[in-house]
């Protein structure tokens, strides 16, 4: 567990640091600024990148939101729930006080300015209304999982996985960045909301309410929506491959076989 958590922790790190400073650093940085699509690509790049790097220790989830999706999807114990969301939120928290110590060496700069905090009404980049985010947020969040499930079940390609997520995020953020300026995970909103303070704080409610929402509804659906018989028996976790058939020829694998103390109930195919 131990090793397991510092992986979330260093992946949430990454990703909040990364991405949410090339918001803070770079997106109007003058005459080259990154803009809108430079922070999407950011953002996606950062959890590719540590999916890369970490997926086959924690599972890479790097998002309370994700890790809600996988449980419920029964891709992870029950016992891991509290202890990633919480690591997240630490790692995410520690990401924003490092961004703001180097924002802060910059003359003029003001953490009021929003740092890059999440919003709706006038904390919204275009001003879009608490409902329009609550869907965004909630729709966009859902397919993100999705995507994660589908990468990772163990009958899709092998090895694209962190691929497909990284590509997916970059998407969302390209299409919400102007409503909400993306949450799509509430450890994301938590770091920078606690130091921006004021509206970012007063409605972080909704950048936990939302992507939980999502996460939760695509956890349920997945399972409902492809099955678990195929040729391949579908991921428990994550990245983890040593515990099912590589393809439809190997042998048939006991999946009602404990996994960290639970028992997944699902039929040999």
């Amino acid at each position: 567990m131990s090793r397991r958590l510092t992986a979330e922790f260093l992946g949430t790190f990454w990703l909040v640091f990364t991405g949410c400073g090339s918001a803070v650093l770079a997106a109007a940085f003058p005459d080259v600024g990154i803009g809108l699509l430079g922070v999407s690509l950011a953002f996606g790049l950062s959890v590719l990148t540590v999916a890369y790097a970490f997926g086959h220790l924690s599972g890479g989830h790097f998002n309370p939101a994700v890790t809600l999706g996988l449980f419920l999807a029964r891709r992870t114990p029950a016992g891991d729930v509290v202890p990633y969301v919480l690591t997240q939120v630490v790692a995410a928290v520690a990401a924003a006080a490092v961004l703001l110590a180097i924002a802060s060496g910059a003359p003029g700069f003001d953490v009021a300015d929003g740092f890059a905090a999440n919003g709706y009404g006038e904390g919204s980049p275009g001003g879009y209304s608490l409902t329009a985010a609550l869907v965004a947020e909630v729709v966009l969040t859902g397919f993100f999982l999705l995507v994660i499930l589908g990468a990772t079940d163990r009958r899709a390609p092998q090895g694209f996985g962190p691929l497909a997520i990284g590509l997916a995020l970059t998407l969302i953020h390209l299409v919400s960045i102007p409503v909400t300026n993306t949450s799509v995970n509430p450890a994301r909103s938590t770091g920078p909301a606690l130091f921006a303070g004021g509206p970012a704080l007063e409605q972080l409610w909704l950048f936990w309410l939302a992507p939980l929402v999502g996460g939760a509804i695509a956890g349920l659906a997945y399972r409902f929506l492809t099955g678990d018989d195929g040729a391949t028996a579908a991921a428990r976790e994550g990245q983890v491959v040593d515990a099912a058939a590589s393809d439809a020829h190997d042998a048939p694998i006991d999946l009602t076989a404990p996994v960290d103390g639970e028992v997944e109930h699902r039929p040999v195919p």
